[in-house]
């Protein structure tokens, strides 16, 4: 039998865990505890994050989500318990160790804050405390957003919450976060988790996962780690995202929240209604077990619009003969720029149902499930300026000013519908077995993506006079009469197409931990190992008809003139007119079949991936230190199949034929990653870390997908044949990305609601993944032009992170962040500069918000060998809360105040690339809870 080295590495790490669980599981120990909850007077809130210590055996730990916390193996004695949590005094009670009996009581912390007490429980300074308290005490690097302050901000989902946190940044998607960015990292080398459970991505081709799908009000908190710990996935060089879901065990007893509310878009004019609500309960059952139960569901529908003018291709240089001298004369031009409307209405439906079992102090069961739906409803209208460089009119032609006699213009149409859905279900638990603590948890998840029935619908106009002023961020299209009549534009093409991505994955992990102590000082030993099998698909299936239309034009479909505020749009298409005469007639079109089977068979492919991760670390804290060091193996087997689509069109021969044949790859790869999170307390508001880490990121499914698309055409040319050939093509012998990072850091909490933070990160990146021409390989000799991703080489940067939060007695809420970096090469989506501004005040009655985002601009790729960047960015939002009562609040909250675009240049700021505007967004309703 042969052992491959893969194999042979997972065996010997294997057996070495087995042998130290082996090695620790025949020890004796004594099993004494101590067990309680952090929690307010009223025994109402539970506090994660709070820091417990017991002073004279120094030991200590951290508080759970539920407020609870235990001590195993404790000598008895009579001891001092100390608990702290940013915001609250300290506290400071004696307790007493009894042997072989355990301890179970609640802790009260605010107790003696008295009418402010709300200050650490309820509002804006109560979720700043919480999410402080688990950043300080936490083991790694980390931000925490948590329920209570996303609903103190204008953030509909969890992508707009986390841009709040320092390092962390987002690409919108009309006007509307989707994807996060740590770091200024490409989101495709995160890793995103539902309750500890994979998120894979419903979008076909990519990793990332838009987090705009999970509505805020099924969130418990979000958790961005910078730096990754042994016992954690090592697909994470810009970091890791956790979304926890509500337990019912966040809160003591019954709990409910009800939220209704509705939007404006001054660009659509139009209402958007959205209607939230939670409910949470504790059960003790006839056995004494606890049952908690936890829901909550949300649903969204947004109408909304955006107006969009864009350089499809850039510009470049374009060689044309002047008309009067007969001189060859060189501009700088653009070829096609297009005008676009976009109507769209979104909806977004959230739910989760959560089950939690403690069936006594030490063993815990539970069954999580999230559910989310989004649906994308999206009517596009587009005017295509088609320039021949041939045919421009010197005689208006100044500089940038262009006039073309006979250029051409399509007007089009895309009509689809996306749905995109997320399923997430998690079972797990954790049982003490004597001095041993094991967690365990099975998972499956699946995303899917589908179009429907998408309709792109294009009309041809020809011998217009158009021309074009650029001068800034949106060129000025200069047109005749007869580029607005609308019979002058004939029926072209209609491509139908129904799509579907589906990504799926089951994961089973287990830890296994045990505090013991080493030379009087307290450790913990932990290892563990995950299996994921995951499978990606990409089913395009395109239908693209070419003739047969009689004598449609745009005519037939024409609406009156689009109100469009970036120039002279014309009239509209209309949605039902097209989608009927389609209907009626598709039995007629001219099916071109081999174009037909080119898009459809070039663009789909399935891929899988199993992944084996074994992991051993080890916790020391000696003294104001705390390290956190050990090794993470990950072995990964990918397979892709896919075809090889080759069009040959052979003029000598007058034929034209479609190749299709299957190709298929397998590969596989290992890792051995070590880590060091160092942290040290000066005191109890200092504390410094440090974290060597090494992580990875698998390449894209699109980039490493078995795919070939090539086109091979044969010509004759004074009796001498020729055969040119081009071709795109997928890699999946893509090495993935490898990362070496250092983060130093400095954090100083002040004794109210606050944190002083400075943070030095440097990340070195190994097999860098960039699209290149690739034809001077010698497995493409004789290609004039091949485009393939591959390993592109190394890339570094180095980063400085700032933050600065404090809540005042007065009321007053001031945040400041920054971070800048300094990177070697052009990463995409990498920005020197991001911020946050937030100005704030709070008391009983009011809370009131101004906010603002910025980021600077940030390079995106390469266009005719010239970059494209997106401008700098700054967004201003403003939230509001009346608190009627202690149950009933008003809202009322303006997105996007300075009505920001987005806007992407070619090279330099006055060629326009993409000037996109969305309008001001108003939002007001009113929220109900039971505390």
């Amino acid at each position: 039998m042969k052992i491959t080295k893969s194999k042979f590495k997972r065996s010997a790490l294997s057996r070495a865990l087995i042998g130290t669980l082996a090695l620790y599981a025949g020890q004796a120990a004594a099993n004494t505890e101590l067990e309680g909850r952090i929690t307010d007077q009223q025994n109402k809130v539970y506090f994660q994050g709070a820091h417990i210590k017991i002073a004279e055996l120094n030991v200590s730990t951290v508080s759970q989500r539920n407020g609870s916390f235990r001590f195993n193996n404790l000598p008895a004695g009579e001891y001092t318990l100390v608990i702290n949590y940013v915001g609250a005094p300290e506290v400071r009670k004696t307790i007493t160790i009894n042997a072989d009996k355990n301890s179970s009581q609640n802790y009260v912390i605010g107790e003696n804050l008295n009418s402010i007490e709300n200050v650490i429980v309820f509002g804006q300074r109560a979720g700043q405390a919480g999410a402080l308290s688990r950043q300080k005490n936490a083991n790694r690097v980390i931000s925490v957003v948590s329920a209570d302050a996303i609903g103190q901000l204008p953030d509909q989902n969890a992508t707009e919450a986390l841009q709040r946190l320092p390092g962390l940044s987002i690409q919108r998607d009309q006007g509307e976060g989707r994807f996060v960015a740590i770091r200024g990292i490409d989101p495709n080398l995160n890793n995103v988790t539902i309750n500890g459970l994979n998120v894979p991505s419903p979008e076909a081709g990519v990793r990332s996962v838009a987090l705009d799908v999970i509505p805020s009000e099924v969130v418990s908190s979000l958790e961005v780690s910078k730096t990754v710990t042994p016992d954690m996935d090592a697909n994470a060089i810009g970091g890791s995202i956790e979304v926890k879901s509500l337990s019912a065990f966040d809160r003591e007893g019954q709990y409910y929240s009800v939220n209704v509310q509705n939007s404006y878009n001054e660009l659509v004019g139009q209402n958007s209604p959205k209607v939230s609500g939670s409910y949470s309960q504790v059960f003790t059952l006839d056995n004494g077990y606890e049952l908690g139960v936890a829901g909550a569901l949300s649903w969204f529908s947004r109408k909304f619009a955006s107006e969009n003018v864009e350089t499809d291709g850039g510009w470049s240089t374009i060689e044309v003969e002047d008309e009067l001298t007969g001189d060859d004369v060189e501009i700088f031009g653009a070829e096609e720029i297009e005008q676009r409307q976009y109507r769209i209405e979104r909806e977004r439906i959230g739910a989760a149902i959560n089950l939690d079992l403690h069936t006594s102090n030490t063993d815990k069961y539970y069954l999580r499930s999230f559910y989310s739906e989004f649906s994308d409803d999206e009517y596009r209208q587009r005017k295509q300026f088609k320039f021949d460089a041939g045919a421009i009119d010197f005689a208006t032609y100044r500089n940038t000013n262009a006039q073309y006699s006979n250029a051409e213009m399509e007007r089009d149409t895309k009509d689809r519908f996306e749905q995109q859905q997320i399923l997430s279900m998690v079972a797990g638990g954790e049982n003490q077995i004597d001095t041993w603590l094991m967690e365990y948890q099975l998972g499956y998840s699946k995303s899917n993506e589908s179009e429907p029935d998408r309709l792109d619908v294009v009309f041809a106009g020809e011998d217009l006079a158009l021309g074009y002023t650029s001068s800034g961020e949106v060129p000025q299209l200069t047109q005749t009469a007869a580029a607005h009549d609308m019979s002058q534009f004939e029926l072209d093409e209609i491509v139908a197409e129904k799509n579907l991505s589906e990504d799926k994955e089951t994961s089973l992990r287990i830890d296994i931990s045990k505090d013991f102590v080493w030379h009087n000082y307290n450790s913990v030993v932990k290892f563990g190992g995950k299996y994921r099998s995951r499978e990606k698909f990409n089913q395009v299936n395109a239908s693209i008809y070419d003739g047969g239309f009689g004598e449609a034009t745009a005519q037939n479909f024409a609406t009156p003139p689009i109100e469009f505020s970036l120039g002279d749009f014309g009239p509209g298409l209309s949605r039902s007119g097209i989608q009927q005469f389609v209907l009626n007639n598709r039995n007629n079109f001219d099916l071109n079949t081999q174009e037909s089977a080119i898009e459809s068979q070039a663009n789909s492919y399935t891929s899988s991936e199993d992944v084996l991760a074994l992991y051993a670390m080890l916790t020391l804290d000696i003294d104001q230190w705390q390290i956190v060091t050990g090794l993470r193996y990950e072995d990964t087997d990918f397979s892709t199949q896919g075809n090889r689509v080759e069009l040959v069109v052979d003029e000598v021969a007058d034929s034209e034929n479609v190749l299709i044949n299957p190709w298929a790859v397998d590969k596989s790869d290992d890792h051995l990653l070590p880590s060091l999170n160092i942290k040290y307390s000066a005191s109890d508001k200092l504390i410094s870390r440090f974290a060597y880490t090494q992580t990875i990121a698998r390449p894209t499914f699109s980039d490493s997908a078995a795919f070939q698309l090539i086109e091979t055409e044969v010509t004759e040319d004074d009796g001498i044949t020729e055969t040119e050939r081009k071709a795109e093509v997928g890699n999946p012998d893509l090495k993935p990305y490898e990362s070496q990072n250092i983060d130093l850091s400095v954090e100083y909490y002040p004794n109210h609601i606050g944190i002083i933070s400075a943070g030095l990160f440097y990340k070195d990146i190994k097999n860098y993944i960039v699209q290149q021409e690739v034809q001077a390989q010698n497995q493409w000799a004789g290609y004039e032009e091949v485009i393939q991703a591959v390993n592109g080489g190394n890339a570094s940067l180095t980063g400085v992170e700032l933050a600065w939060n404090k809540s005042f007695d007065s009321g007053l809420l001031l945040g400041a962040n920054g971070t800048f970096v300094d990177a070697d090469s052009q990463l995409p989506n990498q920005s020197d500069m991001i911020g946050n501004l937030m100005f704030g005040f709070e008391n009983n009655d009011f809370s009131l918000r101004l906010s603002a985002s910025h980021k600077s601009k940030t390079y995106q790729f390469d266009d005719n060998d010239t970059g494209v960047y997106q401008a700098a960015h700054t967004q201003f939002d403003f939230s509001s809360k009346y608190h009627y009562s202690d149950t009933i609040q008003f809202f009322f909250s303006a997105v996007n105040l300075s009505d920001e675009p987005l806007y992407l240049y070619h090279g330099e700021n006055q060629y326009n690339y993409q000037y996109e505007q969305y309008g001001r967004t108003f939002e007001f309703g009113i929220s109900i809870s039971s505390m």
